[in-house]
């Protein structure tokens, strides 16, 4: 299995595709060892995509202490060194996209354009949904938790319509099985610890350091990261645009246009 030793982190990545780099981060409670993820998205057919679990999750170390979401930049930024990676375009996706806020901030010289995704700056800008206060035991996944979330991703989505389709809440309930890996040292530990650091996220003040360009995605549906969310975001950062598709928060999922726009945006650095 891949694994880098930076200077205070053990971390599982992935790499695939050829071409320009871009590294991408994932979001909240991501682990590559659950498929499909973005490893099997179209983006590898393009460049060359690294991926990694973040500190506390997955295959990556899960360290007693560490997390915020600085530290997560930095994380990003000592593998990127170790993997001699000196610059590369950066997709960051829900949690993932506050880490790649402060990567383009924290070390501004490793990003060269940033794609974010269904994402939230914090304090005064607006948080994303707070998931740390859900009501979700370790090793439990209740039925009434799934709905709550199954509405959170997607506010088109009510009581009525998960009656009327059982089928998802059961795929739903797949999709966030963790079962097989819940044994772990230090398993729960490095998930809530990351939904710590989200809830403590703030960039909003800081916003106006990102010099690359940035292209901000979100679904008009998402009530994690709130498209008012986004907007507020747009007018903050210098050289940013903003676009929404038909979604919730898992909108590159629902609308077949996220992957070749965000594509085109990266391709642009090429040119």
């Amino acid at each position: 299995m891949p694994h880098i030793q930076t200077s205070d982190l053990n971390i599982y990545y992935e790499q695939a595709g050829s071409g320009p780099d871009l590294l991408v981060l994932n979001g909240t409670g991501a682990d590559l060892r659950k498929k499909p993820n973005i490893m099997d998205s179209p983006l590898a057919a393009h460049f060359r995509v690294t991926a990694f679990d973040q500190r506390g999750l997955g295959q990556s170390q899960k360290p007693e202490t560490g997390y915020v979401m600085a530290t997560y930049a930095d994380d990003a930024a000592a593998l990127m060194s170790a993997l001699d990676i000196d610059k590369a375009m950066v997709l960051g996706i829900s949690f993932g996209g506050m880490v790649g806020q402060e990567l383009a901030i924290n070390h501004a010289a490793r990003v060269s354009r940033m794609a974010l995704w269904c994402t939230a700056p914090g304090g005064a800008g607006g948080a994303s949904y707070p998931l740390h206060e859900l009501d979700n035991p370790p090793g439990e996944v209740s039925d009434d938790y799934l709905a709550t979330m199954m509405k959170l991703n997607d506010t088109r989505v009510d009581d009525d319509f998960i009656a009327a389709n059982p089928k998802l809440l059961a795929a739903a309930r797949a999709q966030r099985d963790m079962s097989a890996f819940e044994h772990e040292p230090y398993f729960a530990h490095g998930r809530t610890q990351q939904l710590l650091a989200r809830a403590a996220h703030d960039c909003w003040s800081r916003l106006d350091r990102i010099a690359c360009p940035v292209q901000l995605m979100g679904g008009e549906y998402d009530g994690i990261a709130a498209p008012q969310v986004m907007q507020a975001m747009a007018t903050q950062i210098p050289d940013a645009t903003l676009r929404f598709y038909q979604g919730g928060h898992m909108f590159m999922l629902q609308d077949g246009k996220v992957f070749p726009d965000t594509i085109a945006f990266f391709q642009q650095e090429i040119l």
